[in-house]
């Protein structure tokens, strides 16, 4: 099985923690050169001196500013070689039912993920057009194939950027381009934690309490580590997924209960 990625550019997104962090290390250790997309400087500059390999580098970036991450596109961050693997990942949006949602929470959720989604596609597909190869994975959540209660906003977004993965898939797959969606159950993260922390003081439970009933939705009995996500991270982006393209991938312990 071919997972060397020596001689490819990528693109990270999130990268200074949580499952961004992994999947920028797995890429690393695969041969990738990796550009690693956060807000957070000092941590972007942190997992630089730990990737393993040569070639990797740091980009600052917001995504609740489009406008600026499309004019870091255009003037700094993609001349010369072609990036080939795009990781579109980045923060969901705070819980709660949708039924009460502002409107103004459903804006940023599709600014933050779909719209940015859409800008560094765009920047990057001439590139990866130019070099045959390409990979687009976008770091979603399982609630694409089964909504998740009380994050009724990144239930909405996450099916919209699903959709505009499998449009994209179709248009660009001619050009040796796959695009696919890696479903994360629940990790351990400051994402997971934040939610598991919200719900127990709605609630009134302890947090160990709360904690336990996630864990007992979960066949596999515990929560993911980042580095199984970007272990299906890093199959996808590797040669060896040339033909596997338009999917969501769930990488949940067994939690789902949808084929």
């Amino acid at each position: 099985m071919n997972l060397d990625l020596k001689g490819i550019r990528a693109l990270v997104c999130g990268g200074s923690k949580g499952i961004g962090r992994a999947a920028a290390l797995q890429l690393a250790a695969q041969g990738a050169a990796v550009i690693i997309m956060a807000r957070r400087v000092a941590a972007l500059k942190q997992l630089l001196n730990a990737l393993p390999g040569s070639g990797h580098s740091i980009q600052v970036a917001d995504f609740a500013k489009p406008d600026e991450l499309k004019t870091t596109l255009q003037d700094s961050l993609f001349q010369g070689s072609p990036v080939e693997i795009l990781i579109n990942n980045t923060g969901g949006p705070p819980g709660g039912p949708i039924e009460t949602a502002e409107i103004e929470a459903f804006y940023d959720a599709f600014r933050n993920h779909l719209v940015c989604n859409q800008l560094l596609s765009q920047a990057l597909l001439p590139g990866m057009k130019s070099a045959g190869y390409g990979r687009i994975i976008n770091i979603i959540s399982t609630s694409v194939k089964q909504p998740i209660p009380g994050l009724g906003v990144s239930n909405t977004t996450r099916g919209a950027v699903a959709n505009w993965a499998k449009t994209l898939s179709r248009e660009v797959a001619p050009h040796g381009i796959t695009v696919n969606n890696v479903l994360p159950g629940a990790t351990s993260t400051e994402r997971l934690s934040e939610i598991v922390n919200a719900r127990a003081a709605k609630s009134g439970h302890d947090v160990a309490v709360e904690e336990k009933k996630w864990l007992e939705a979960i066949p596999a009995g515990r929560f993911a580590a980042p580095e199984e996500i970007a272990n299906a991270v890093g199959f996808l982006a590797s040669p060896a997924a040339s033909y596997i393209n338009g999917i969501n991938l769930p990488v949940d312990g067994g939690r789902l209960q949808c084929l």
